[in-house]
Formats: structure tokens, C-alpha cells, sequence
């Protein structure tokens, strides 16, 4: 058995939580994301598909956990899959991921304090990072699933018997192949694009990461010049993966990008897409700008150096800046629908 380091919490022994730049980055310098260990799905012979069997958990900054979120709403899985947030611990050692919004940090569901618990009840051995999104078996009050890949997809197509009359079909079987094709490339390029500049320990994987990155965005924004979403008229799950990053880039991951070449805002067709996808409530209603744009002050001897936002974040209006006019509908042959019905 691997040897962890520990601390003890209101009389809980909670493990150290390893760091990506320790035990993620290869011999050149580049972010290499530790792969889901979670995987099984569900169904007959996998992890049953039973109505309040399971809990989501997730967190407010993180964009992989945030699209689950989102397609929970969009299909209507409140009543089948319970929820809660979950935000970085606030202790001397990194201990992951804290039930901190829930009254003494106990999640109601599950009666614990960190995400952790889940984890290494489900496997003892584990040595990975405990990441969100996670979906907890409230029978056994472990971790039955931890892959962001597919945690929509399976949302989306094994728990169909509990959406919502008339839910959107965001992963239609005739764009199936397509829609994983262009989820790949948006993890390589788009989402995790960012975390690799991010996270990079050398020049060479720094420059690799960034000129995807914006590469990458010119290719969707001439994508989206004559349609409205990427596969057309009807969001899909590509949707709210491309989503989740671009709702944080101007207010956070330009942070972590160092020497920004583009703005979103500077992207037309994309600023306007985000926009349009903002206006549906299970988007709006998932999304936290003042989160995403609070800054960690920066303090040099005695004095503290505030960001614009750590002075004047509760006067930004995320919401009327986001809520503006967009004027996408026109390149849809159905502009009064943003979603095509599952065939029930």
C-alpha cells in the first residue's frame, strides 16, 4: 500500500492532496492531466441506473465539473441525481476539495467533509488527485464515476428514462461520431489547452500550448460565422464543453495565459455564441462570474496590491454584460428553438 501524508480534521484523517506540478509534468516541461480513474458507466453489468442513486458533486471554478452541472439542469435530472458544490479546503496542507457552503462543512447526503472520503472509500490505493465532477453511490458512499469525458454523455443517453418531457437531445445518434470527434479536439486544444500553458514548466510547452489555444479559436470562430451553434441550429454537448471555458477566459484564464493575444470579446461570432448560450437558465443558472473573476490579493511586506476586480468586482454587472442582445438567431433555420426535442 502507498504511503500518504495526513492531517487531522474535527477528528477526521484526511490525506494530503498531490500537486499537478509535482506529479503531472513530464521531463520537457509539458502538463501532462493524470487520467480519470473512475470510468465504469452504467447499465446492465456496469453501475446501476436507478433514480436517487447517485450525487454530484462539483465546483463553481472548475469547467470540467461545471458542464455536468449543466446538463443535469438542461435535461431535467434534478429529481434523479442529487447535487452539492464543493471549493478548495482552507487548511496549512492542500486536502482537496471541502463541502465548505453546508453548515460545520458536513454534506447532508453523504455526511462528509471532503470529497476525499468518497474517493479513497472507493479505492484505498488510490494516489491520484481527487477531482470533480464525481458522482457518489449514496448506497455505499463511494465514487463511482470521476471521468469528465463522458459524464455528460452518459447523463445524456443512460439516464434518458428520467429527463424531463420534451428535454433536448444534446447527443443526437446521427452526429454521435462527429460530437466525440470535435469533444476531442476541444479537450486537446480548447479546454485542457488552457491548463497546459497554465501548468507548463518549460519555454517550448508554454509556446505549444498558447498557439493552439488561440489557433484553435480563430478555427471556431470562423466555424460559428454562418451558424448558430457548432452543429448547427440545436446546442449540443460540444456546446457546453466550448461554453464552460469561454464564460472564464476573460475574467480568469487570462491570468493563467500569460501575455493575452485575444479577448474573447474580440472574437465577434464566439462573443456572441457565448452570449446566446448564457441566456438559457441551466447555463446562467451554473455560472458564477464573480467567482471565476475573485483574485487571490497579493501581499508584499505590509502592504496588500489589489486587482481592479478586488476593488470594484460587486459594482461589475456580469449579468447585464452577458445578457446583451446577440443577434445570432438569424443563422438558424429555426431561430425560435435553441434545442431539438429527444424523440420521446
Amino acid at each position: 500500500m502507498a504511503e500518504f501524508d495526513y492531517e487531522v480534521v474535527n477528528g477526521r484523517k484526511i490525506r494530503v492532496r498531490p500537486q499537478e506540478v509535482v506529479s503531472e509534468i513530464d521531463e520537457n516541461g509539458y502538463f501532462v492531466r493524470q487520467p480519470n480513474h473512475f470510468t465504469e458507466g452504467f447499465g446492465e453489468g456496469k453501475n446501476p441506473v436507478e433514480k436517487g442513486r447517485y450525487h454530484l458533486v462539483w465546483a463553481k471554478l472548475c469547467h470540467w465539473s461545471n458542464r455536468a452541472s449543466i446538463v443535469r439542469e438542461l435535461l431535467g435530472l434534478e429529481d434523479a441525481i442529487s447535487v452539492n458544490m464543493v471549493d478548495h479546503a482552507k487548511h496549512e496542507k492542500n486536502l482537496g476539495w471541502e463541502f465548505v457552503y453546508d453548515k460545520d462543512h458536513i454534506d447532508p447526503v453523504l455526511g462528509i467533509q471532503f470529497l476525499s472520503e468518497a474517493y479513497y472509500k472507493a479505492d484505498d490505493d488510490y494516489t491520484g488527485r481527487t477531482t470533480v465532477p464525481a458522482l457518489i453511490d449514496t448506497k455505499t458512499g463511494k465514487v463511482v464515476n470521476n471521468d469528465y469525458t463522458w459524464l455528460t454523455n452518459y447523463f445524456e443517453v443512460d439516464f434518458k428514462p428520467f429527463h424531463k418531457k420534451g428535454a433536448p437531445d444534446l447527443y443526437p445518434e446521427e452526429l454521435r461520431k462527429d460530437i466525440d470527434e470535435m469533444n476531442d479536439w476541444l479537450f486537446d486544444n480548447i479546454n485542457n489547452g488552457v491548463y497546459k500553458a497554465t501548468f507548463a514548466r518549460s519555454k517550448e510547452a508554454y509556446w505549444d500550448a498558447y498557439n493552439s489555444f488561440y489557433a484553435a479559436m480563430d478555427i471556431l470562430e470562423k466555424r460559428l460565422e454562418n451558424q448558430r451553434f457548432l452543429f448547427g441550429d440545436y446546442v449540443t454537448d460540444s456546446d457546453v464543453r466550448l461554453y464552460v471555458t469561454l464564460a472564464r477566459l476573460d475574467i480568469r484564464y487570462t491570468w493563467q495565459l500569460g501575455h493575452t493575444k485575444h479577448r474573447l470579446i474580440d472574437y465577434p461570432n464566439l462573443w456572441g455564441y457565448a452570449r446566446d448560450l448564457y441566456q438559457i437558465p441551466a447555463f446562467r443558472n451554473n455560472t458564477y462570474f464573480k467567482d471565476f473573476a475573485n483574485p487571490n490579493n497579493k501581499k508584499v511586506g505590509a502592504l496588500f496590491f489589489e486587482s481592479f476586480n478586488a476593488r470594484f468586482l460587486d459594482e461589475i454587472n456580469f449579468d447585464a454584460y452577458w445578457g446583451a442582445p446577440h443577434d445570432r438567431a438569424h443563422l438558424s433555420s429555426d431561430p425560435g428553438n435553441k434545442f431539438k426535442a429527444e424523440e420521446q
